[in-house]
C-alpha cells in the first residue's frame, strides 16, 4: 500500500493505493488517526484500493469513531468496487459518509444547511 495526502475544500484527503490488509493496515491506521488527531476533516480516497480486508476496514471504523468523538468530519470518497463490496458485506456502506467524487463533497459543503 502506498499513500499521499492532499488538501481539498477544507479536508485532508488520504489517497490509499494497493492492498489494505493485515500487513499494511497498521500504516493506514496511523496515517488516518494522525490526520484526525490534528483536528483535520478527513476524506479517505479508496479509488486505488484493489483489496481491503477486515483489518483495513477496522482502521476506517476507528478513524470514523475518533473523528465523530472529536467533532471533525470523516468520509470515504471515490470508493473502488472492490472496497465497496467489502463495505456492503459488512453493512458499513450505510454507516460511513460515502461520496462519489471530491467535487461532490465540495458541492455539499457549499450548500446552506
Amino acid at each position: 500500500m502506498t499513500y499521499k495526502i492532499t488538501q481539498y475544500a477544507g479536508y485532508s484527503v488520504i489517497h490509499l493505493e494497493g492492498d489494505v490488509d493485515l500487513s499494511t493496515s497498521p500504516n493506514a491506521r496511523k496515517i488516518i488517526l494522525e490526520c484526525i488527531e490534528a483536528k483535520n476533516n478527513v476524506l479517505v480516497d479508496l479509488s486505488g484500493v484493489d483489496y481491503i480486508d477486515s483489518s483495513g476496514v477496522a482502521s476506517l471504523v476507528e478513524g470514523y469513531q475518533l473523528a465523530k468523538s472529536g467533532n471533525t468530519e470523516f468520509g470515504l470518497v471515490n470508493v473502488s468496487q472492490a472496497a465497496l463490496d467489502v463495505l456492503q458485506l459488512a453493512r458499513l456502506d450505510t454507516v460511513f459518509p460515502i461520496h462519489l467524487s471530491l467535487d461532490a463533497v465540495a458541492k455539499v459543503a457549499k450548500e446552506p444547511g
